[in-house]
This record gives C-alpha cells, sequence and structure tokens, in this order.
C-alpha cells in the first residue's frame, strides 16, 4: 500500500516542517540519503523512514538498515514525497527523527576540546554549514545560543550534511550563562569578530590556540553584541592579506576551526 498526501502519518509528518510543531512533538524530518544514513548510524533516532518505491530499491542497504533497527518503512506515493520534501528535486527519502538535544552540562561533562557556539545565528543556511565544518574541524559540541536558528530547521539539517547527527546539539537561552559554564569547564573562550584586537595567525604563532578552546561567532548580519564579544578571554580577528573587505561568517568559521584544529594536533 503506498501512503498518499492525505495519509495520516504522512499529514502528521509534513507538519513538522513547522518549527512549533517540531518544538512540540520533539521530532524532525531528515531528506535525502545522506542523512538518512547518517541518522540511522545513531541508533534510537530515525522513528519512520518514507520512500518511494523507487528511492526504496535504488538506497535498498538504508531501508534495510531501517527495517533492521525495528524502524517502519512506509512506501509513499511521489507526491507525498515532494509534500514531505523542501527541496526542488528531492531524492526519495525523508526520515522522522527524535531531536538530538543534550544539555549544556552534559556535553561539557564529556570533556571536549573544540566547541563551536552560535550566538544567535539566524540563517538556517549559514548554521547548518557552521555545524558541518565544526564537525569536519573535530569540534564534538556545538551550541545554539540565544535567538539563534532552529537547529532542526529543513534548512539546517540539509546544509550540515548529515553533521548534525555527529555532534552534541545543545540549546541554551542566555549567551552570557553559555560562556560562563564553556569557562567554568576549562575552556577559553574566543570571539570571531572583525575588529578584534588578537590576530588569529598571532595566536597560532603564539600556541594558544592548543588549549581547549570554544569559538564565539556571531550573525553575519549583525555580528556578536558587544557585551558577548568583551565576555570573551579574546576578540580575534581573521588577517586579510588581499584586498577583501571581509568573509562570510561560515568562511570565517572554517579559518578559526581550522586553525584550532591544527594546534590541537
Amino acid at each position: 500500500m503506498l501512503f498518499t498526501p492525505r495519509t495520516p502519518r504522512v499529514v502528521a509528518a509534513r507538519r513538522l516542517q513547522r518549527r512549533r510543531d517540531r518544538d512540540a512533538s520533539g521530532r524532525f524530518l531528515a531528506e535525502g540519503p545522506q542523512a538518512v544514513r547518517e541518522a540511522l548510524s545513531r541508533p534510537g533516532t530515525v522513528l519512520e523512514l518514507f520512500g518511494t518505491p523507487a528511492a526504496l530499491d535504488r538506497y535498498a542497504d538504508l531501508a534495510a538498515s531501517a527495517a533492521g533497527g525495528d524502524v517502519p518503512v512506509s512506501e509513499v506515493t511521489d507526491e507525498a514525497l515532494a509534500a514531505l520534501a523542501e527541496t526542488v528535486a528531492p531524492q526519495g527519502l525523508v526520515a522522522v527523527c527524535r531531536h538530538l538535544d543534550v544539555s549544556l552540562q552534559i556535553a561539557l561533562s564529556r570533556g571536549p576540546r573544540l566547541v563551536a557556539v552560535l550566538a544567535g545565528i539566524r540563517d538556517p543556511g549559514n548554521a547548518g554549514t557552521v555545524l558541518r565544518t565544526a564537525d569536519a574541524a573535530g569540534a564534538t559540541t556545538v551550541v545554539f545560543a540565544g535567538d539563534a536558528v532552529d537547529p532542526y530547521n529543513g534548512k539546517c539539517v540539509r546544509s550540515s550534511a548529515g553533521s548534525l547527527f555527529h555532534v552534541d546539539v545543545v540549546r541554551e537561552r542566555d549567551p552570557a550563562a553559555t560562556l560562563t559554564a564553556v569557562r567554568a569547564a576549562g575552556l577559553t573562550v574566543l570571539a570571531a569578530t572583525g575588529h578584534g584586537e588578537s590576530d588569529l595567525d598571532e595566536l597560532v604563532d603564539a600556541g594558544r590556540l592548543a588549549a581547549p578552546t570554544a569559538w564565539l561567532f556571531g550573525s553575519e548580519a549583525h555580528g556578536l553584541p558587544v557585551e558577548l564579544a568583551e565576555a570573551a578571554d579574546a576578540r580575534v580577528r581573521v588577517p586579510l592579506h588581499g584586498r577583501a573587505e571581509s568573509l562570510n561568517l561560515a568562511a570565517a568559521a572554517a579559518v578559526c576551526l581550522y586553525a584550532s584544529a591544527r594546534a590541537q594536533r
């Protein structure tokens, strides 16, 4: 039996495209084979897998993995899949997943050496890209602090390219309290800002990035609030050797996180 857009389970899953329904249910959607694969690799995360017959045949390994983990695998029509997906050309698979949040206390108790704090970042594409970069650089915790985007927003999930399922995802309403807790756990807090008094290259040369570090990033449109930047242990700028006016958020985050990754190794 093929589920249609009107099948109650499809209707219920489609509601997860709205934040209020994601928050109320503690569930979200992960679209595409890459996201589904990474979600399935984290036991207990996937609650149901929807797929068109063609996609379930093409990605038979994912369907088998889901079924082997007692995850319901539901065949849907192309129209039902299109209703569940948010991309123009969906790849035929959408998983219903449970929220992955852990508390800041638990995340810090695991002794992370590299943490990314996203303070008030509202753009889901930027947030997902920074999350992906943090994962690639070896960060084990990503904190969405203050009035930040929902990490389970569909675009954020897609932009993370599966990295959402690899790290400790923390949501904290109070950025200042977040920095206090991070510092108490033994991490140095560095605020990335184009007007920082510290130069990233100088910190690298001085060996100051080898210690456990939490990088603080603000929104691309507004940057970090002054009081939050001042609360960091240092405000760091990425040196610009050419004529570019600045780097965008994702590029600056990549440079900073990889500088720490190299120093720590």
